[in-house]
């Protein structure tokens, strides 16, 4: 165990617990719980947003799987995963101020708020929840390996143990703050991402003995690491573009990442996060993909993609700023944990307890269920991870996919077309979770459906099924 390692670390956990602490006492002394706990009263400021967006979408598998799969894929993964630079400008933009204005006029405070006011549906309401809860799990299940994995890589304790330290740091913060506290620490996280992953950088280009080498030993190892098709040549051109539907275009059907758009408190702010979170993104995404093909001649042989990053910082840079560089990824990880504990806590407790169960609940009772619903959430996920798979990136994904797959008509179409229904809404949702699923299977055990990645086909259908159930069923305009 590396003191001199573990003791920036500790530091950075101690500030992380003190912003949710002060939140909480901000949260206290303003009215309207729900608002505060899972909308941070729409307040955000400009770089407030364009951090905690950034912060949300760069997870476990921006700064530990992605660099992970660039290290055994080549150059053509930092293809691939530089379509996510668009990720905040594309839900800012499309989604813009009229979803923040839909969503006061509305009171609503998470987006099946929204699809509920909007399509005036219970069933909608339902089904959204349902696939929040069964993505979302998923989801945060691969943040909680990411997270375990990186302490038990700086510290040498077994990886239970990494993964409890883990669990408690997030539960404690998350569940005392809400949502102001996470976006707080998200601007603070995203500055360390900024920050370390330059840091990181440097030193691995340094470490290979210059940009030139690095490429001679690779071209030496591999030709085919330096080309857009990867180590193996499985990546064609169908397939990277089709992933821009993943992580670009398709990113506004996330509804983590759709929440944001709620939470600003002017258009000033949301023109800043537009700029600001488009050029942190761009920024962020590449340094972390080129440290993982960089970090091949350095440290070959790395056999766990998950662990290529905390090892690399350990070896080329002093144990203290590989500490400070570490808390990139940790950062990372915590930002997008709380911010999907707190979305599906809400799916639980606003759209289901609240709507379908027991409506008068006192504003005291919602605490208590939300604060409980919350810590029992991160206990599910701990034990979902404490058997984790090899490359956590994968698990993300399909969480992704089977969200925007979900989601991204009834929201897109439900804000911008007026004969947009309850019927198109729920046969939309059920058209994509289903197919997504069934071609999910089909791709892990014949190949890529059409060359193109999972989440295209079920996009597709679920467009023309939006389509179809609103034009075929009760066809009428939506005053909004």
């Amino acid at each position: 165990m590396n003191i001199q390692v573990i003791l920036p670390l500790a530091i950075f956990l101690i500030a992380i617990f003190a912003i949710g602490f002060i939140a909480s006492k901000q949260m206290s002394s303003t009215g309207g719980f729900l608002q505060e706990y899972f909308l941070g009263g729409r307040e955000l400021g400009g770089f407030v947003l364009a951090m905690t967006m950034v912060a949300t979408y760069g997870s476990a598998s921006s700064f530990l799987g992605g660099p992970g799969t660039a290290y055994t894929v080549g150059f053509g993964w930092i293809l691939l995963a530089m379509t996510q630079v668009v990720t905040g400008y594309f839900v800012l933009l499309i989604l813009g101020k009229k979803f923040a204005i839909l969503g006061r006029k509305y009171n609503a405070v998470t987006m099946i708020d929204f699809l509920k006011a909007r399509y005036n549906s219970p069933a909608v309401a339902i089904l959204s929840a349902i696939a929040i809860i069964i993505f979302l799990f998923s989801a945060m299940t691969a943040q909680w390996v990411g997270g375990g994995r990186l302490i038990e890589s700086l510290t040498g304790l077994q990886y239970t143990t990494a993964l409890f330290i883990f669990a408690i740091s997030v539960l404690v913060y998350v569940t005392i703050g809400g949502f102001r506290a996470v976006a707080l620490t998200d601007a603070v996280q995203g500055a360390i991402m900024v920050v370390g992953t330059l840091i990181l950088l440097i030193g691995v280009i340094i470490a290979g003995g210059g940009v030139p080498a690095i490429m001679q030993d690779l071209l030496n190892e591999n030709p085919r690491l330096v080309t857009p098709f990867g180590a193996d040549g499985k990546l064609t051109a169908a397939y990277v573009s089709s992933f821009w539907i993943l992580v670009g275009v398709g990113v506004v059907g996330l509804p983590q990442m759709a929440v944001r758009a709620m939470s600003y408190k002017s258009s000033r702010a949301m023109h800043r996060a537009l700029v600001i979170g488009t050029i942190v993104t761009g920024f962020i995404m590449l340094n972390m993909h080129l440290i993982g093909v960089f970090a091949r001649p350095v440290m070959p042989g790395i056999t766990v993609g998950d662990k290529v990053i905390p090892l690399i910082a350990l070896e080329v840079l002093p144990p203290w700023l590989a500490g400070i560089v570490l808390a990139a990824p940790m950062a990372a990880i915590m930002s997008t944990v709380d911010s999907l504990l707190l979305l599906v806590s809400s799916a639980i407790v606003k759209d289901v307890y609240l709507n379908f169960i027991k409506p008068e609940a006192t504003e005291k009772r919602v605490k208590q269920i939300s604060i409980g619903v919350t810590g029992i959430l991160g206990i599910i996920v701990f034990l979902l991870a404490l058997q984790p798979p090899d490359l956590l990136i994968f698990l993300n994904l399909f969480a992704f996919g089977g969200l925007e797959a979900a989601f991204i008509w009834p929201i897109v179409l439900g804000l911008y077309w007026k004969y947009g229904n309850k019927y198109g809404a729920i046969l939309s949702m059920i058209t994509g979770i289903a197919s997504y699923i069934a071609i999910h299977f089909y791709n892990t055990t014949f190949g890529n459906l059409l060359g193109v990645h999972t989440v295209t086909i079920p996009v597709v259908l679920s467009l023309i099924a939006y389509i179809i159930g609103s034009l075929a069923i009760q066809r009428k305009a939506f005053r909004f």
